[in-house]
């Protein structure tokens, strides 16, 4: 099974590179209300139903790829293509 997280900084933390991104959008002439800058992550799952997968990912963000105390994550889950 394919996993897609996409990782983020919560709202009220401090996001750098989105200010810098969006400083240079508006300088380059876009209007933007804001930018934050996140990070994606593909894994392939080894687990073979959803709710095992999405299980098995939630621990994976718990424990590595996100910080819960100032990074939000969302998990997608597909099937390979046959």
């Amino acid at each position: 099974m394919k996993a897609t997280v996409l990782v983020r900084p919560k709202q009220g933390i401090l996001d750098p590179q989105g200010q810098a991104v969006e400083s240079s959008l508006r300088q380059l002439g876009f209007a933007v209300g804001g930018a934050r800058i996140g990070r994606v992550v593909d894994l392939d799952v080894q687990a073979t139903d959803p709710t095992t997968a999405r299980a098995e990912v939630k621990r994976m963000c718990e424990q590595l790829l996100a910080n819960p105390l100032i990074e939000s994550y969302e998990i997608e889950l597909s099937e390979p293509p046959a």
